[in-house]
């Protein structure tokens, strides 16, 4: 996976997750709501990317 991703997006990743971390250090529930909703989000746009993959004839 981290082989798709490439540099720019491992370092959005690390970004991501430092991110939450620093927000669990102050307010844990916080930390998992937000973790939670960019989990979703990040189902949806693979959704939304498989979908229109299809639609074009290539996946």
């Amino acid at each position: 996976m981290l082989q798709n991703l490439g540099p720019l997006g491992i370092a959005g990743l690390v970004l991501v997750l430092a991110g939450i971390g620093l927000i669990a250090y102050v307010s844990p529930l916080i930390a998992i709501g937000i973790a939670l909703v960019l989990g979703g989000l990040g189902l949806v746009v693979k959704a939304l990317v498989s979908g229109l993959l299809q639609s074009f004839g290539m996946f």
